[in-house]
């Protein structure tokens, strides 16, 4: 013990006063805070939360710098790790040992001190960016993961270079939406190696069973192609919204779950009306030309360009006919995303023969197709449906992401206050979120004619959220500054703005 004491660096003056000092928390009377205050303190929470997730990465790289694999049993010599006890190379020159350490320190298992000092190690090595922006309040925690989740397996100059495009608008993503997109954005520069990933997942695919932090309740789960599983998905729920019609009055999760076992346990039964799933497929023509590695998405997941044109292929190849039974919308965008239109295959083809009725016979330039005409009655028109349902594609709620199956193509500003039957006045919003703007008060949304809608909470907490695939316009840079300008006058004491 004696020996051990004289080779530990003493600790001294400031830094070792710090350290034996417990942490403090700045605190603020709470109910002397209005309520506007009491919103501004739990923003101020969640950027020293991200702080200190930054802060807790640093010291345990720190750490882990201090434990090196220098005293660890070399291979070949007793005691050293073989096959799956191999070192973990996620922390390449860190002791074996080490999360072992680290799990005593934190009081936690091995494996969420594993995980803890991967997503540190990738933050370091891959994720600098993403690092900064946590450890300056900007970016949260389950953001920084969501990205750490998706990229912690790519080479540092790729993952870098998708943080990048990602990192300025990640922190008003749902973690759901900055998934796909670090996916999406992954499958973009990185094709290649994605679809080899995949082949090998699919090939590793299993069915599990994890317990549930509810007694008595297990989770199952499959590894599925994202196709696949979107199709079975869609089908368990088209058969839950049956049930829901015929008056059962579960919930519609623990429908779900019911036919899901019924499905598998009784696959003979055929009392069951039948269904079609659902695929919704987004894609540029420059994708189905093969002239773009740019992702599609199936259902919302993003998928890979092969596993995109093996789903066309299904429909008479990239020629996109309509299957039998089945029908195929297109959506035309603008070139920052915005929907400008929705047609079928019948309807588009009619139209490139018909032509403009104004000028039959000219290249005139005038519009052909645009979005559904506003209606005078409460409820959209079938057309508005497909527009709005189509362009939204999950409920608009800032953090929800509901599927546009179960939202309702609401009137942002009502319809009883004038509110127009107009796409440019509806937007998807799921029962939940449906009823808290009908019902709860101080809540205000303001919607702008491409879809962008704004949500503020009755402590002035506002947040935005674009129709997916709608690009957020590049910020203009300022002028240069004007030599030739005389210098503003000096302001006078009393107009300087408060605090005086």
């Amino acid at each position: 013990m004696e020996q051990l004491e004289e080779d530990q660096p003493p600790v001294g003056g400031l830094l070792g006063l710090l350290v034996a000092e417990p942490p403090e928390l700045r605190r603020l009377p709470v109910a002397l805070l209005t309520r506007g205050q009491k919103a501004a303190e739990l923003e101020h929470v969640a950027a020293l939360k991200a702080r200190l997730a930054a802060y807790e990465a640093e010291l345990v790289l720190g750490l882990a710098d201090d434990t090196p694999d220098d005293l660890d049993p070399a291979p070949g010599t007793p005691g050293a790790r073989r096959g799956s006890w191999a070192p973990d190379p996620e922390l390449p020159g860190v002791s074996e040992f080490f999360t072992a350490e680290l799990a005593m320190v934190l009081n936690c298992g091995r494996r969420s001190a594993s995980l803890l000092a991967q997503r540190a190690w990738v933050f370091r090595e891959s994720l600098p960016g993403t690092w900064a922006a946590l450890a300056e309040g900007v970016l949260d925690e389950a953001r920084a993961k969501v990205l750490v989740e998706v990229l912690q397996h790519t080479d540092p100059a790729v993952s870098r270079q998708v943080e990048s495009r990602l990192l300025p608008e990640a922190a008003s993503l749902t973690t759901h939406t900055l998934r796909k997109r670090a996916v999406a954005a992954l499958l973009a520069v990185d094709a290649d190696a994605v679809d080899d990933r995949r082949r090998e997942a699919e090939r590793q695919a299993d069915v599990r069973v994890y317990p549930s932090p509810r007694e008595g309740m297990s989770t199952l789960a499959a590894d599925l192609p994202a196709p696949v599983a979107a199709a079975c998905f869609d089908l368990v729920d088209q058969l839950a919204v049956l049930l829901k019609k015929d008056g059962d009055d579960r919930p519609v999760g623990q429908l779900r779950a019911a036919v899901l076992a019924d499905l598998v346990q009784c696959p003979w039964d055929d009392t069951r009306p039948p269904v079609t799933a659902h695929l919704q497929l987004s894609a540029t023509l420059s994708t189905l030309a093969g002239e773009s590695s740019e992702a599609g998405e199936v259902n919302g997941l993003p998928i890979t360009i092969g596993q995109l044109r093996d789903l066309l292929a299904r429909l008479d190849g990239l020629g996109v006919r309509t299957p039998a039974g089945g029908s195929v919308t297109l959506a035309l965008a603008e070139d920052d995303g915005a929907l400008r239109a929705t047609t079928t295959l019948d309807r588009l083809r009619r139209l490139a023969k018909r032509g403009c009725p104004t000028h039959p016979a000219a290249d005139c330039g005038c519009a052909v197709l645009d979005r559904p005409a506003e209606v005078d009655t409460y409820e959209p028109s079938t057309a508005q449906q497909t527009f709005v349902h189509t362009r939204d594609r999950s409920c608009r709620f800032p953090g929800c992401g509901q599927r546009v199956g179960w939202a309702d193509a609401d009137h942002v500003i009502p319809h009883a206050c004038g509110g127009a039957t107009d796409c440019a006045n509806l937007c998807c919003l799921c029962r939940s979120h449906h009823r808290l703007k009908t019902f709860a008060r101080g809540w205000h949304f303001q919607m702008s004619p491409d879809g962008v809608l704004t949500v503020t909470t009755p402590s002035g907490i506002t947040r935005t959220t674009r129709p997916p695939g709608t690009r957020a316009p590049t910020p203009a840079e300022p002028p240069p500054p004007d030599d030739t300008a005389p210098p503003p006058p000096p302001s006078d004491p009393d107009d300087e703005p408060p605090p005086f």
